[in-house]
Protein backbone atom coordinates (compact mmCIF):
# COMPACT_ATOMS: atom_id res chain seq x y z
CA UNK A 1 0.00 0.00 0.00
CA UNK A 2 2.79 2.53 0.88
CA UNK A 3 4.62 1.43 -2.83
CA UNK A 4 1.86 2.22 -4.64
CA UNK A 5 1.23 5.59 -2.73
CA UNK A 6 4.82 6.44 -3.34
CA UNK A 7 4.84 5.61 -6.84
CA UNK A 8 1.60 7.41 -7.22
CA UNK A 9 3.18 10.55 -5.86
CA UNK A 10 6.38 10.40 -7.68
CA UNK A 11 4.08 9.86 -10.70
CA UNK A 12 2.44 13.30 -10.15
CA UNK A 13 5.73 15.50 -9.14
CA UNK A 14 7.10 14.20 -12.03
CA UNK A 15 4.05 15.43 -14.31
CA UNK A 16 4.16 18.86 -12.55
CA UNK A 17 7.58 19.54 -13.18
CA UNK A 18 7.63 18.25 -16.01
CA UNK A 19 4.34 20.91 -17.28
CA UNK A 20 6.02 23.66 -15.14
CA UNK A 21 9.41 23.39 -17.36
CA UNK A 22 7.14 23.20 -20.28
CA UNK A 23 5.42 26.30 -19.29
CA UNK A 24 8.68 28.36 -18.54
CA UNK A 25 10.10 27.53 -22.11
CA UNK A 26 7.09 28.76 -23.53
CA UNK A 27 7.26 31.85 -22.43
CA UNK A 28 10.34 33.81 -22.09
CA UNK A 29 10.73 36.85 -19.73
CA UNK A 30 12.32 39.72 -21.35
CA UNK A 31 13.95 43.13 -20.20
CA UNK A 32 11.78 46.01 -20.65
CA UNK A 33 13.55 49.36 -20.86
CA UNK A 34 11.75 52.63 -21.30
CA UNK A 35 13.13 56.19 -22.03
CA UNK A 36 16.64 54.49 -21.23
CA UNK A 37 15.67 52.92 -17.57
CA UNK A 38 14.71 49.12 -17.11
CA UNK A 39 11.81 48.60 -15.65
CA UNK A 40 11.66 46.38 -12.25
CA UNK A 41 9.42 43.85 -13.28
CA UNK A 42 10.33 41.99 -17.17
CA UNK A 43 7.98 41.87 -19.29
CA UNK A 44 6.67 38.46 -20.49
CA UNK A 45 7.02 37.20 -23.88
CA UNK A 46 4.89 34.53 -25.46
CA UNK A 47 2.41 33.24 -28.50
CA UNK A 48 4.62 36.73 -30.30
CA UNK A 49 3.03 39.11 -27.79
CA UNK A 50 4.99 40.75 -25.05
CA UNK A 51 2.75 41.19 -21.61
CA UNK A 52 3.67 44.03 -19.25
CA UNK A 53 2.85 45.07 -15.88
CA UNK A 54 0.24 47.85 -16.42
CA UNK A 55 1.15 49.93 -13.01
CA UNK A 56 4.63 49.73 -13.73
CA UNK A 57 3.96 51.28 -17.48
CA UNK A 58 1.74 53.96 -15.74
CA UNK A 59 4.45 54.83 -13.27
CA UNK A 60 7.13 55.03 -15.82
CA UNK A 61 5.03 56.84 -17.92
CA UNK A 62 3.94 59.23 -15.02
CA UNK A 63 0.47 58.14 -15.35
CA UNK A 64 -2.64 58.14 -13.66
CA UNK A 65 -4.09 54.31 -13.31
CA UNK A 66 -7.82 53.76 -12.82
CA UNK A 67 -9.31 50.42 -12.32
CA UNK A 68 -13.48 49.71 -13.13
CA UNK A 69 -14.23 46.16 -10.91
CA UNK A 70 -17.66 46.45 -12.99
CA UNK A 71 -16.60 46.34 -16.33
CA UNK A 72 -12.99 44.66 -15.53
CA UNK A 73 -11.54 47.42 -17.20
CA UNK A 74 -8.09 49.30 -17.23
CA UNK A 75 -7.76 52.68 -18.00
CA UNK A 76 -4.44 55.09 -18.35
CA UNK A 77 -4.68 58.33 -18.18
CA UNK A 78 -1.64 61.08 -19.05
CA UNK A 79 -2.66 64.50 -18.46
CA UNK A 80 -0.27 67.14 -19.61
CA UNK A 81 1.62 69.08 -17.14
CA UNK A 82 4.00 71.67 -18.05
CA UNK A 83 5.78 73.50 -14.31
CA UNK A 84 7.67 76.36 -14.68
CA UNK A 85 9.82 77.69 -12.32
CA UNK A 86 10.24 81.36 -11.33
CA UNK A 87 11.99 83.76 -9.01
CA UNK A 88 10.89 86.73 -8.60
CA UNK A 89 9.44 87.54 -12.39
CA UNK A 90 12.37 85.28 -13.98
CA UNK A 91 12.39 81.44 -15.29
CA UNK A 92 14.79 79.55 -13.76
CA UNK A 93 16.62 76.02 -14.50
CA UNK A 94 19.60 75.88 -13.01
CA UNK A 95 21.22 77.43 -10.30
CA UNK A 96 24.78 77.72 -8.47
CA UNK A 97 25.43 75.84 -5.42
CA UNK A 98 25.06 77.26 -1.99
CA UNK A 99 22.15 79.83 -3.21
CA UNK A 100 19.14 80.57 -1.46
CA UNK A 101 16.46 82.15 -2.49
CA UNK A 102 12.37 82.23 -2.52
CA UNK A 103 10.73 80.53 -5.92
CA UNK A 104 7.49 79.50 -6.81
CA UNK A 105 5.94 76.86 -9.31
CA UNK A 106 3.93 77.30 -12.00
CA UNK A 107 1.99 74.26 -13.70
CA UNK A 108 0.24 74.40 -16.53
CA UNK A 109 -1.95 71.08 -16.72
CA UNK A 110 -4.30 70.11 -19.77
CA UNK A 111 -5.85 66.80 -21.23
CA UNK A 112 -7.02 65.58 -17.66
CA UNK A 113 -10.10 63.39 -17.89
CA UNK A 114 -10.81 62.23 -14.85
CA UNK A 115 -11.34 63.72 -11.61
CA UNK A 116 -9.36 64.90 -9.21
CA UNK A 117 -9.48 65.65 -5.47
CA UNK A 118 -5.82 66.81 -4.87
CA UNK A 119 -2.22 68.02 -5.64
CA UNK A 120 0.84 68.23 -4.61
CA UNK A 121 4.33 70.00 -5.55
CA UNK A 122 7.85 68.50 -3.88
CA UNK A 123 11.73 68.70 -4.18
CA UNK A 124 14.14 66.44 -3.81
CA UNK A 125 17.44 67.39 -3.27
CA UNK A 126 20.80 65.20 -4.49
CA UNK A 127 21.09 62.90 -1.14
CA UNK A 128 17.34 61.90 -1.50
CA UNK A 129 15.97 64.56 0.72
CA UNK A 130 12.35 65.11 0.06
CA UNK A 131 10.82 68.59 1.21
CA UNK A 132 7.01 69.49 0.65
CA UNK A 133 6.52 72.60 -1.98
CA UNK A 134 2.50 72.82 -1.16
CA UNK A 135 -0.19 70.33 -0.96
CA UNK A 136 -3.85 71.40 -1.97
CA UNK A 137 -7.41 69.85 -2.29
CA UNK A 138 -8.49 70.89 -5.65
CA UNK A 139 -12.21 71.49 -6.59
CA UNK A 140 -11.52 72.41 -10.55
CA UNK A 141 -13.16 69.50 -11.93
CA UNK A 142 -12.65 70.37 -15.81
CA UNK A 143 -9.76 69.14 -18.02
CA UNK A 144 -7.30 72.04 -18.06
CA UNK A 145 -6.31 74.56 -15.34
CA UNK A 146 -3.37 76.62 -13.92
CA UNK A 147 -1.56 75.92 -10.35
CA UNK A 148 0.78 77.89 -8.54
CA UNK A 149 2.39 77.48 -5.50
CA UNK A 150 2.63 80.12 -2.34
CA UNK A 151 6.91 81.33 -2.81
CA UNK A 152 9.05 78.40 -1.04
CA UNK A 153 12.42 79.67 0.88
CA UNK A 154 15.08 76.80 -0.48
CA UNK A 155 18.62 76.50 -0.26
CA UNK A 156 20.60 74.64 -2.81
CA UNK A 157 23.42 73.13 -0.45
CA UNK A 158 24.69 70.50 -2.41
CA UNK A 159 26.25 70.35 -5.91
CA UNK A 160 23.62 68.08 -8.35
CA UNK A 161 20.43 67.14 -9.30
CA UNK A 162 16.98 68.41 -7.35
CA UNK A 163 14.24 67.25 -8.93
CA UNK A 164 10.63 69.15 -8.49
CA UNK A 165 7.79 66.36 -9.11
CA UNK A 166 4.29 67.40 -9.52
CA UNK A 167 1.81 64.43 -7.98
CA UNK A 168 -1.99 64.12 -8.24
CA UNK A 169 -4.80 62.53 -5.97
CA UNK A 170 -7.84 61.06 -8.26
CA UNK A 171 -10.78 61.56 -6.60
CA UNK A 172 -12.26 58.93 -4.37
CA UNK A 173 -8.79 57.68 -3.62
CA UNK A 174 -6.17 58.52 -1.04
CA UNK A 175 -3.02 57.59 -3.40
CA UNK A 176 -0.78 60.22 -4.66
CA UNK A 177 0.13 59.52 -8.61
CA UNK A 178 3.28 61.45 -9.99
CA UNK A 179 2.52 62.81 -13.09
CA UNK A 180 5.34 64.88 -14.22
CA UNK A 181 8.89 66.07 -12.92
CA UNK A 182 11.27 68.76 -13.77
CA UNK A 183 15.32 69.02 -12.56
CA UNK A 184 17.23 71.88 -11.05
CA UNK A 185 20.51 71.27 -11.50
CA UNK A 186 22.82 73.25 -8.79
CA UNK A 187 26.78 73.61 -10.10
CA UNK A 188 29.85 74.46 -8.25
CA UNK A 189 30.94 77.62 -8.04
Amino acid sequence: MKFRKLLLLTLVLSLWGGTMLFADSASQRVRVIVNGNELDDAGIFTDGKTYLSVRQVANTLQSIVYWDEASKKVTLYKPNVHMFLFKDNTIFGNVLKGNKFAFKVFAQIDNLQTDISAVKVSIEDPKNNVTLIQSENITIQKDNFWYRTDDINYSFDDAGKYTIRFYMKVAGSDDWKLVSEKTITAKAQ
